[in-house]
């Protein structure tokens, strides 16, 4: 029972920290530190991935109709006026093509060297840094783009190379835990030229195959030998991560329609800063 209510802690981590651009991964090393799972490294090191796979599911029943490439009702670009092309939403193939574009520097960088990255920064002083780096480039990247008219203000009017430009700043956070993957992509999409509002849905979109590749590559690695006690971690976890999930993404898309990402620059530099000062004085 007690490692259940582990896994409903992390859970509801990962489903915060997932959508929010403070980090689900620094989030999760960062519990890790405090509250310990009581299962194999390698479990955790499958778990704390594949668990997003509850997060994913929330983005895709919040906007399937935007997703879902198939289907006569509401086609504003059928393929063509009758016959199967009336149900292929042309539209929706281009943004999975962009999309794709988006993952490949990622892609290409975790199959060749995600073992190695894991070793190397996946630890407080690295989450901690990165936290308050990029809570800096929040702050600083929305000051200069303060009065300034968004270039891309639709999903649809993103082009293959803003796509790729996108995806390199995700490849940012696919190397340096603590980035935070939305939080890459949206600073990196601000930058470019992409409204607010724009950026964070790309960022929905874009986690998709992100995390569902990340997730199948944990599970080949870890292979599908569970115990009954780890299968029930990893179940509950992602249940309530994608619950957590359904409310967090509604939120900010609230949120962002009027506020800014400022607020979630300061936390990250707070608890950058936090983390470093109790990594110096030995509680972590």
């Amino acid at each position: 029972m007690i490692e259940i209510l582990k896994a409903i802690l992390f859970g509801i981590v990962e489903g915060i920290t997932e959508w929010l651009p403070i980090s689900s991964t620094g989030h999760m090393i960062l519990l890790d530190e405090i509250v310990k799972l009581n299962v194999s490294e390698e479990f955790y090191s499958m778990f704390q991935v594949v668990i997003q796979l509850g997060a994913i599911l929330a983005v895709v029943l919040i906007f399937w109709n935007s997703i879902w490439p198939f289907g006569k009702k509401n086609n504003k670009a059928p393929l063509s006026e009758s016959g199967i092309g009336a149900w292929i939403k042309k539209d929706i193939f281009v943004l999975w093509f962009h999309i794709l574009v988006s993952c490949v520097p990622a892609a290409i960088v975790g199959v060749l060297w995600d073992d190695l990255f894991e070793e190397l920064f996946y630890n407080y002083t690295t989450v901690a840094i990165m936290l308050i780096i990029f809570g800096v480039a929040f702050i600083l990247v929305e000051n200069m783009k303060s009065g300034h008219k968004a270039k891309i203000n639709a999903v649809a009017d993103i082009t293959y190379t803003t796509a790729f430009l996108i995806g390199m700043f995700q490849l940012i956070a696919a190397i340096f835990p603590g980035t935070s993957r939305s939080g890459a992509t949206i600073v990196g999409a601000l930058l470019i030229g992409v409204a607010r509002t724009t950026a964070a849905e790309y960022t929905f979109y874009l986690a998709i195959p992100v995390m569902l590749g990340a997730s199948l590559l944990k599970i080949l690695k870890f292979g599908l030998s569970f115990t009954a006690m780890e299968a029930a971690i990893l179940i509950v976890g992602m249940v309530v991560a994608f619950a957590v999930s359904m409310f967090v993404i509604k939120f900010l898309m609230d949120y962002i329609k009027k506020h800014d990402f400022k607020v979630f620059g300061w936390y990250r530099i707070a608890l950058g800063l936090i983390v470093l000062a109790c990594g110096i004085i030995g509680v972590i």
